[in-house]
This record gives structure tokens, C-alpha cells and sequence, in this order.
């Protein structure tokens, strides 16, 4: 009922997304094939619940972008081997298929979107504004990557998905998505929020803001991210993304009082659309997931015995 009521506000939604988010052409990942494959994951897993979650992931993703300009090295690799002056919304592409990917893909879909990472990443070398090495396959970089995108996928569930989290579901969602960033060469990877913590008070002191920091914030502000309805500003995702930084963050990020007012602002208006969102939404890459191993959708929206 709730669905046919949303349907009229809901379709330019839907449209959108197919255009801001295109499918890939043909001959990209078979999500439906073949029956019974559950995956890296399945359908028993907390991370298809959290990754089912457009608002939470668009959101999470943005504030990925931010925490990830904050570690010199790291960002070495994107300011020396990308355009992301011209394309930072094709990088936010590429990480939603990939994240997408080895989600809900075939576990033979799966491992070879792994491989293929692993192949780019052992070209991609260089050194940061302060003259150090980098190489995109240094495990410490890989597990800060995966450490930024999955807290930050985690915070935009809790601020913008349809049920809340558990302690027990946020552990659970940490140790099943460690096996993706280990298997493309991270190590130390937590595997819980307590050992999220105990990572991030050692990292943090290694973060900085730095010249080029600065310069991928700016072309960050101006992301060419389309809207889907009229009237509705562009800044309420980028905003409704910074407001899930922590506050050492925010810190880090010079981010002023009028900007956190703009972020709590942009995530109520957010959070009030994810409705919308999840009406519009309904046969994506997790429906047909559930589809190829024979369980309803609806499973998605309560979390498995943890």
C-alpha cells in the first residue's frame, strides 16, 4: 500500500538513479546466474542488508571521499593515477560497483572483480607531497580504504536506512566485509567496532590536511552530482555525507559551525526522502540476488539471528 502511495513521488527518483548510476553494458556481471550461488556473502549476511541501502550508501560513499583525502599516501595514488578533476563522480561509480559487486555477484563474479583490483593496483605506485613511497598495494592502505568505506557505509545505514543497528549487527558487518579487503592484500583488518576503534586511535595521528586536501575538497564541493526531483539542491547529498563524519573528522576537515548546520539540515531532508528512495528501488542488484538463490526480498528488511 505504502508503495502504490509513493509511486507518482518515487518515479523521477528511479530515473534518476539509472542515470546518475547506469547499468552496465552488456557483458557485465550476471547477477541471476547461476541458481543457488550465494555469493561471498548471502543472503544470511548482515552486508546485504546494509549495502541494500541507496540513501545509506550514496551518503556513506560521499563521506568516504572525505575521510580518504585526510591520508597523504592514499591519496597520493588518486592525485597521480586518476582524473578526478574531470570525473570524481566516476570514481563514486566504480566503488559502488565494486562494492556492489562483490556484494551480491556470483562467487566466481566475485573473485575475479577481485583480481582484476589487484592487477590495477600493482601498477600504481609513485611518492606523496612529502616525498614518501606509495604503492596502492601496501596492506596498511588497503585496510585505511576499507576501513573509511565501511564505517562510513555503516554510519549512513544508521542515519538514513529503514531499521536500526544493533551492536551485534555493526560487529557482525565488520567481520564479514574484512574477507573482501583481505583477499585484495589488506592486513590487521578489524573485525569489530571495538577493533574499529583501537584502529582508528592509531591512524589518526598519521591523517593530515594537507595542500592537495584542500584542492580535492574544492572539486569535491563542485561534484556534477545530478538531482532527481526539482527545487532539490545538489549539496543535500554532499551535505547529507559529511554529516556522518566523526567528529575528529570534521576537525581535520576545517569543516566551520555554518557547515555542520548546512550537514544536519541536508541529512533530515535525506532522511525524510529514503522512503521515496527505497519505493523507487525495488529490482536492483539485491532483488535479483535473492531471486538466484530462492528467498524473498523482504528478508532483507530484518536483520538473521546474530
Amino acid at each position: 500500500m505504502l508503495r502504490n502511495l509513493l509511486r507518482p513521488a518515487s518515479a523521477p527518483i528511479r530515473r534518476w538513479v539509472m542515470t546518475a548510476f547506469p547499468k552496465p553494458p552488456s557483458g557485465g556481471i550476471d547477477y541471476d546466474h547461476p541458481p543457488g550461488d550465494p555469493g561471498l556473502f548471502g543472503p544470511t549476511s548482515v552486508t546485504w542488508r546494509i549495502h541494500n541501502d541507496f540513501c545509506g550508501m550514496l551518503a556513506g560513499g560521499l563521506c568516504a571521499l572525505y575521510l580518504q583525502t585526510l591520508h597523504p599516501r592514499a591519496l597520493a595514488g588518486v592525485w597521480d593515477h586518476s582524473n578526478f578533476r574531470e570525473d570524481l563522480v566516476g570514481r563514486l561509480r566504480r566503488t559502488t560497483t565494486f562494492v556492489g559487486g562483490t556484494t551480491y555477484a556470483p562467487t566466481a563474479e566475485a573473485h575475479g572483480m577481485i583480481a582484476r583490483v589487484r592487477t590495477i593496483h600493482a601498477q600504481v605506485r609513485g611518492v606523496d607531497e612529502a616525498g614518501l613511497p606509495y604503492a596502492a598495494d601496501d596492506p596498511d592502505l588497503l585496510t585505511w580504504v576499507h576501513v573509511s568505506e565501511m564505517a562510513s557505509f555503516l554510519a549512513g545505514f544508521r542515519a538514513y536506512g529503514p531499521i536500526a543497528v544493533p551492536d551485534a549487527a555493526a560487529d557482525t558487518y565488520f567481520n564479514e566485509t574484512r574477507r573482501v579487503a583481505e583477499a585484495l592484500g589488506a592486513r590487521d583488518v578489524p573485525g569489530s567496532v571495538a577493533a574499529l576503534d583501537d584502529y582508528l586511535a592509531d591512524v589518526i595521528p598519521t591523517l593530515a590536511y594537507t595542500e592537495r586536501t584542500r584542492v580535492v575538497l574544492e572539486v569535491l564541493a563542485d561534484l556534477d552530482l545530478p538531482v532527481p526531483l526539482a527545487g532539490l539542491s545538489r549539496d543535500v547529498f554532499l551535505h547529507a555525507g559529511a554529516f556522518l563524519l566523526p567528529a575528529w573528522a570534521s576537525d581535520l576537515l576545517r569543516r566551520t559551525g555554518p557547515d555542520q548546520i548546512k550537514a544536519r539540515m541536508a541529512a533530515a531532508t535525506l532522511r525524510g526522502m529514503a522512503p521515496l528512495f527505497r519505493a523507487a528501488l525495488t529490482d536492483g542488484v539485491a532483488t535479483r540476488s535473492c531471486h538466484r538463490v530462492g528467498v524473498d526480498r523482504a528478508l532483507l528488511t530484518t536483520w538473521p539471528p546474530l
